[in-house]
């Protein structure tokens, strides 16, 4: 999975100087939402809910419906509404889907090296040509020679690629064998148990790793800008930085179940517990027993 990812690095941030928009911008959006997701989500549950939902529902509307603005806008609002309405089941099944997502990046490995080179049907402006790069050498750098170009430019650039990285994983997709999706299946199926039996230790979990998720996608898209190769120091220290992303995640949940209580209202209960407390103060003397 990461061989994708180092081809949409090596394309995005070698040698076409992107509009800092584009990279800076969402970077440090997903830094921020990451973070606080990854530290607070249990604490405001229903509003990244609904913003889990319309994130969803984007990625859902534009790659499996239609890749334009239509389908994925109509998507996320209707997800969003559905993950207000059925709180409890949006996280059993979004805690089953990233389950189901790091159980397939682990078993598509070995496919995705044997993926051919795909072309994007986005056409690449012609002002996007590359330009010349210069090697920092061991620094791990790449300095971009040349004025960024502008941000409509390099917004198509970026779905252009965004298309050729979905279109490499549909394909190792079809090629894996049947108990590889047995394994997948089963992975989905328990996360889903275990998110209606457990749903509060699921939403902290939840939302830990997808705030963790975030921060990583920010930090490589912030250091793309800068010229760096993240994907490519990732590749070369997978457990390293596999070990960073669980404890990033065991530490967000734990500090959400700590700290992010759970209200737990039982206002039926509190009424009759109060109205048992009260009559006694309330006994009225009548004539008999004076």
């Amino acid at each position: 999975m990461l061989e994708i990812l180092q081809d949409f690095e090596s394309a995005i941030g070698g040698t076409v100087r992107l509009s800092p928009v584009v990279l800076v911008g969402p970077g440090l959006v997903c830094v921020i939402a990451g973070l606080f997701v990854w530290l607070g989500g249990l604490g405001f549950r229903k509003l990244l809910v609904a913003v889990a939902g319309a994130i969803t529902g984007a990625i859902f509307g534009f790659f499996a419906i239609g890749q334009n603005i239509i389908s994925t806008a109509f998507m996320a609002v209707l997800i969003a509404a559905i993950a207000t309405v059925f709180e409890r089941l949006f996280i059993a099944m979004l805690t089953a889907t990233l389950a189901a997502v790091f159980a397939f990046v682990v078993l598509v490995g070995p496919y995705i090296e044997n993926s051919p080179t795909f072309l994007s049907s986005t056409p690449v402006p012609a002002a996007t040509q590359p330009v010349q790069a210069e090697d920092k050498g061991t620094t791990g750098e790449v300095s971009v020679q040349g004025p960024a170009i502008g941000v409509r430019e390099s917004a198509e650039i970026m779905k252009a690629h965004i298309i050729v990285l979905s279109q490499k994983i549909k394909y190792a997709g079809l090629q894996m064998p049947v108990y590889d999706w047995l394994i997948i299946a089963v992975s989905v199926l328990i996360f889903i148990v275990a998110g209606f039996l457990l749903w509060h230790l699921a939403s902290a979990l939840c939302y830990s790793v997808l705030g963790t998720v975030l921060v990583f996608t920010g930090m490589i898209l912030l250091l793309l800008h800068k010229g760096a190769v993240p994907v490519s120091r990732i590749c070369s220290k997978p457990s390293f930085y596999a070990t960073i992303f669980i404890i990033m995640a065991v530490f967000g949940t734990l500090e959400q179940l700590l700290l992010c209580k759970h209200p737990k209202t039982h206002p039926t209960t509190k009424r009759q517990v109060g109205k048992n407390k009260q009559e006694p103060g309330r006994t009225k003397k009548s004539w008999r027993t004076t």
